[in-house]
């Protein structure tokens, strides 16, 4: 996408873009962790796993453990965190207005599990919204990667660049700079030179992304 145009295909994240999600998963996450042997706490969880898939974030704890964590321990995390999204929906405020008001089809695409999409965003009333949600289980590398961009910019049949995508994480922003498409960053609990600095353009709040995406 060049200066002045439109997007054809407007690709969004979904935690912590969609949906506040990310104080529980980081939460829980940090718990299961530390029962496992691997003391860490929530705002560490963030900082070094956010927007990567769990898998890959679990093998990373597995080479400093020196041993395997237990097997269904990302199944076990994800039905955590649906559980307790599910009982007190909080999709991010504004975004069904923002994402109606952007030209262009939309589409989701995250590191999170395709069950996990479906239940989450249909429990934050939101699953209307786009004609197909992505995950990063459906590609061979995750974020920041950009695999996952690339496989559903193929998928909906929308060139790379006439693409925008809609993050929130840095390994997110960088997936979709080396995916070659335009990138916004949200910046609501992720620091603005962060995402700027991976490659974003940064708004704070979901009422000026459209403005935002007129301007490109």
């Amino acid at each position: 996408m060049t200066d002045g145009m439109r997007p054809e295909l407007v690709i969004f994240d979904c935690d912590g873009v969609l949906v506040d999600t990310e104080p529980i998963a980081n939460r829980h996450f940090a718990d299961m962790l530390t029962a496992e042997g691997y003391p860490i706490d929530a705002a560490t969880v963030m900082e070094r796993f956010m927007g990567r898939p769990t898998n890959e974030s679990v093998r990373e704890v597995e080479e400093a453990l020196g041993r395997a964590l237990p097997a269904d321990l990302t199944a076990r995390l994800e039905r955590r965190i649906i559980d307790a999204f599910v009982a007190d929906p909080r999709p991010i405020e504004g975004v069904r207005e923002a994402a109606q008001a952007l030209p262009g089809r939309r589409c989701v695409a995250s590191s999170s599990g395709p069950a996990y999409l479906r239940e989450v965003l249909a429990a934050a009333g939101l699953a209307d919204l786009f004609e197909r949600m992505f995950s990063a289980r459906e590609v061979a590398r995750g974020k920041p990667a950009p695999d996952l961009f690339l496989h559903a910019s193929a998928r909906l049949g929308v060139a790379p660049e006439r693409c925008l995508v809609v993050e929130d994480s840095p390994a997110g922003v960088r997936a979709a700079a080396a995916a070659g498409m335009p990138v916004v960053g949200y910046a609501a609990r992720t620091p603005e030179e962060a995402l700027a600095g991976a490659g974003a353009r940064t708004f704070d709040a979901m009422a000026a992304l459209p403005e935002l995406v007129a301007r490109l």
